[in-house]
């Protein structure tokens, strides 16, 4: 593969991770996380990126450390991520039109198996991600406290280089 080729599909990569991100911040799915990964994709590419990385991967692993910070956030998370899946599992399985179906039969279950499959796997993505957050941050103050270190110190870094442009 030459490098321009190499430099492309990485960019395209970058884009659609990042545009999945941002999708996934209304629809299920771990979206600051899957920006961050666009963001560390492109950032090989833009200044841009690489200096908005570290802010969204950050705020991504507060959003994270929250989720596990008392267990009716653990236990919903849980049960929101194994209901995502059950979706998921309904969309492959494709189970005929049920007669209380309100609508046109073409719209039960619209988009076949393939979006069963991506239901299935943000379920799996977001159980491992409750798992590292639990192992990381459950009943660890100080994994917290150095997490809100970085951020803070990441957004002073932030104010200082926005002064100097100024």
């Amino acid at each position: 593969m030459t490098g321009t080729a190499k430099r492309v599909l990485l960019e395209i990569l970058g884009w659609l991770l990042l545009l999945a991100g941002i999708a996934a911040l209304v629809l299920p799915g771990p979206g600051l996380l899957l920006m961050a990964a666009g963001l560390g994709v492109l950032s090989q590419q833009y200044t841009w990126a690489e200096r908005l990385l570290d802010p969204v991967l950050l705020r991504a692993l507060r959003a994270a450390a929250d989720g596990v910070e008392t267990w009716p956030r653990i236990i919903g998370s849980t049960l929101g991520a194994l209901a995502l899946g059950g979706f998921g599992a309904l969309w492959i399985i494709r189970p005929d039109v049920p007669s209380w179906w309100p609508v046109a039969d073409r719209w039960w279950l619209v988009g076949g198996p393939w979006t069963g499959v991506t239901l299935v796997l943000s379920s799996l993505i977001a159980l491992g991600l409750i798992v590292y957050s639990y192992r990381r941050f459950h009943g660890k103050p100080e994994a917290r406290a150095a997490l809100e270190g970085e951020i803070s110190e990441a957004d002073d870094r932030k104010h200082h280089l926005e002064g100097i442009d100024e």
